[in-house]
């Protein structure tokens, strides 16, 4: 049953107290009402209310069909009392007959999404429509059919039990539910029952409890039993519906078994060679329990042979690891008896008393001789040598044996893999090393050799073993500064101020350590600029000896000094440093290392006025510029206007050539434009060019190259030349031209400036004079 369905029975109960008592049912209201007037005299007549029976519909029928009838007890019977219904589907769901009161279903209806309707009916005078009933409320309960099978909840089930547990042990509940009336008939009582899991489990009819009905389950037989489960409604009468389920039960271990040893006697061989920490072999004591109840620990009883040998147990296998601890030796012991034993860790004496969770058997371990190779007297060799000793000068001497009953000689060598460049060699038969050529520390100041030992018969076994060598020194490097030093001294450095703080270093390296001394050369003249202070830590002050160094007067000095050591010979050198005078910064610093040009030794506060100094001596410059291109171009345009009016005439003189007679003669330039005066050049370049003979000239020609560079500085200059004034283009077009002229105004293909619709050979000049309004500027 859904939270609706349990909501609306519980409203229903709380409604309708005494609802399944009676069939007489009077609403509280006319109860009380007819109280009070019973109370106020015996003389008035009690007035009678509503009747109707309790009222169903059963679900899922979905016939029309009459379910009850609401009546007032003051109907007689003669149709003049109207009943009215309304409420929760009323109209829709469930109608009333007016005129008697009969109520319908019209619907089919399911009690699993509402159980029950509540409604208000009333009763009416049809004539003075006066109430004769008040207006009450009655509930038609929707009446439950086994229309729903039982469903289990919360699957899957799985559950563990312990194993060996007693009969009747608690494993898990089932629970399914049924939608249908709890409340009505046996549609929603269910009953539980098992399928498959007899005889080990049972169930409880009635609440679906599983229990334990097989006593000591021993999960080593059986771990995972499936159980079914099935359910039904109707208290498992025929007709109703069920379900099943699987509840997955798994037994957990207890510790029920002790570790037990298959074999007596586990036989092992190892070799004598074999190293420490070689594993012999693995033995395991079989434990049917699992997990924590499986854990063994094994140890080994004989203790005066378990010491060659150990024993570990392996976390995952539970084996026990039988591990070599001590080396061996074939002549000395070549056979071992050792007692192992295997115990639980974990005990449980409920199940097994305590001595059946322990275990025996017993190892054998046979070595077996191997011919072993030589062995050295000392595992690695360290000795060490001066870096002075002289070619032959012995170093050491190494020894190996043979260990093996034939003690056959050995033969002695220096792998060529560790002293490439042979610095040292060795005796082959004795094992002495010797110096084989100079050693210098400073070089290599250690050597790490490998020297064989080799059997001369049988199969030559060999072994290796690491010889060190150190170099010891000796002074025989001269010290020098450690590093590439660049002092600076600035002008305003005073007397006794520190110049540079210099250190040393050498490549050798004597025992106590490097202690150097710093001092200049010794002169019969002291050194006026600069001295030398040994700070006695092995670094040396330089400083100022006077003030006021000029970097105009000098830029640098040389400062010689002498560094030496506390060898034995003292070994010293000589350095020369050149100090720069530096026109420093504020803060002392030197910019460029301290060789840079007077003006960058400028401060902030002069940089700053030059830079605004440059910057208004440009403002200027760039004014005047300006004023002056303005007035250029004033001058320009008045000397243009003046000319223009002179150059009309001479170019329509020009265009004539290329214009018939009987056309209308166009001017080139603005109409407006005043005429120039003509230099004595370009008339006569007009003139010729005009002429009908023109086509005898050629570009090679004097006069037509001259008014070809006159027509092209005019045209540049002149600031009022409109850009699509086509016959300003000149070039020598050759003597095949039907004018004979340098013009195109007449060839074949026309100029994109002539128009063909005003005649045959007519020029359109309106870019001139449609122009007359505009203006052309720089």
């Amino acid at each position: 049953m859904d939270n609706c369905s349990v909501l609306h029975v519980l409203l229903m109960i709380f409604i309708m107290p005494g609802w399944l008592g009676g069939d007489l049912i009077i609403s509280k209201k006319q109860h009380e009402t007819r109280s009070s007037k019973a109370s106020r005299g015996s003389h008035l007549r009690v007035r009678r209310g509503w009747i109707w029976s309790q009222i169903f519909v059963e679900e899922e029928d979905p016939t029309p069909r009459k379910i009850g009838q609401l009546k007032s007890d003051s109907d007689t019977g003669d149709f003049t009392i109207k009943y009215i219904l309304s409420g929760e589907g009323a109209g829709e769901i469930f109608i009333i007959d007016e005129f008697t009161g009969d109520l319908h279903s019209l619907q089919r209806l399911d009690r699993e999404l509402k159980p029950f309707y509540i409604l208000q009916a009333q009763a009416i005078n049809r004539i003075s429509k006066h109430p004769v009933e008040p207006e009450s409320e009655f509930i038609i309960k929707v009446q439950d059919i086994n229309d729903n099978a039982p469903e289990f909840i919360n699957e899957p089930y799985v559950s563990s039990i312990p194993e060996m547990c007693p009969t009747g042990t608690t494993v898990i509940q089932v629970t399914a539910t049924d939608a249908d009336d709890p409340m009505f008939g046996n549609n929603a009582k269910l009953i539980y029952s098992i399928l498959q899991g007899e005889p080990y489990f049972s169930v409880e009819p009635k609440t679906g409890i599983i229990v334990t009905s097989w006593p000591d389950m021993d999960r080593e037989a059986r771990e995972i039993y499936l159980v079914v489960v099935q359910v039904k409604d109707m208290l498992g009468l025929n007709g109703g519906y069920s379900a099943t389920t699987t509840v997955t039960i798994s037994l957990m271990d207890v510790n029920d078994n002790g570790p037990t040893f298959q074999h007596n006697l586990y036989t092992f061989a190892i070799s004598e060679s074999a190293p420490v920490g070689t594993t012999v072999g693995r033995i395991m004591a079989d434990d049917s329990d699992v997990g924590l109840n499986a854990k063994m620990n094994y140890s080994l009883e004989d203790l005066e042979e378990s010491s060659t040998f150990t024993i570990q147990t392996d976390p995952d296998t539970q084996e026990g690891i039988v591990i070599l601890a001590q080396p061996l030796d074939y002549e000395s012991k070549r056979r071992f008896i050792i007692a192992v034993e295997a115990v639980n860790e974990n005990i449980d004496t409920r199940f097994l008393s305590a001595y059946e969770f322990h275990d025996r058997t017993t190892l054998k371990i046979t070595v077996t001789n191997v011919d072993e190779p030589p062995i050295f007297s000392e595992t690695p060799y360290s000795w060490k040598v001066l870096e002075s000793a002289q070619i032959g000068t012995q170093v050491g001497a190494v020894y190996a044996r043979d260990t093996d009953t034939t003690n056959n000689p050995i033969r002695y060598s220096i792998s060529k893999s560790s002293d490439t460049e042979e610095m040292f060699r060795i005796d082959p038969s004795n094992g002495t090393v010797y110096v084989a050529t100079r050693l210098d520390r400073e070089t290599a100041a250690w050597y790490n050799l490998t020297v064989i030992a080799r059997e001369i018969r049988d199969d030559q076994l060999s072994s290796s073993v690491s010889l060190l060598i150190t170099v010891l020194d000796i002074n025989d490097n001269m010290p020098t500064l450690s590093q590439d030093y660049q002092p600076y001294v600035c002008e305003d450095t005073q007397a006794g101020e520190l110049i540079e703080l210099i250190s040393a270093t050498d490549a050798d390296d004597p025992v106590d350590g490097h202690h150097f001394y710093f001092s200049m050369i010794p002169d019969k003249h002291i050194n006026p600029n600069f001295t030398i202070r040994d700070n006695q830590d092995n670094t040396a002050s330089i400083l100022a000896r006077r003030s006021s160094f000029t970097h105009h007067d000098r830029t640098h000095y040389h400062l010689p000094v002498v560094i030496g050591d506390s060898g034995s010979p003292v070994l010293s050198s000589t350095t020369t440093l050149t100090i720069r005078v530096c026109v420093c910064q504020p803060s002392g610093h030197c910019p460029s290392a301290g060789v840079e040009a007077q003006a960058l030794s400028l401060d902030l506060s002069m940089q700053i006025l030059l830079g605004l100094a440059v910057c208004l001596i440009t403002l200027t410059v760039l004014s005047t510029l300006t004023l002056a291109v303005r007035k250029y171009k004033t001058l320009r345009q008045e000397k243009m206007a003046t000319q223009e009016l002179e150059t009309e005439e001479f170019s329509e003189k020009i265009l004539s050539f290329a214009v018939p007679e009987s056309s209308q003669t166009v001017p080139l330039r603005h109409p407006r434009r005043r005429e120039r005066k003509l230099c004595r050049e370009e008339v006569a370049t007009s003139i010729r060019m005009s002429l009908r003979y023109s086509h005898l000239i050629g570009p090679e020609d004097g006069v037509f190259q001259q008014f070809i560079i006159d027509r092209l500085s005019e045209a540049d200059e002149d600031p009022y030349a409109p850009p699509f004034d086509c016959l300003h283009t000149y070039a020598f077009e050759g003597t095949g031209s039907a004018t004979g002229s340098l013009s195109s105004l007449e060839s074949a293909i026309l100029d994109p400036c002539v128009t063909r619709d005003v005649g045959p050979q007519l020029l359109r000049l309106s870019p001139w004079l449609g122009a007359a309004d505009a203006e052309t500027f720089f």
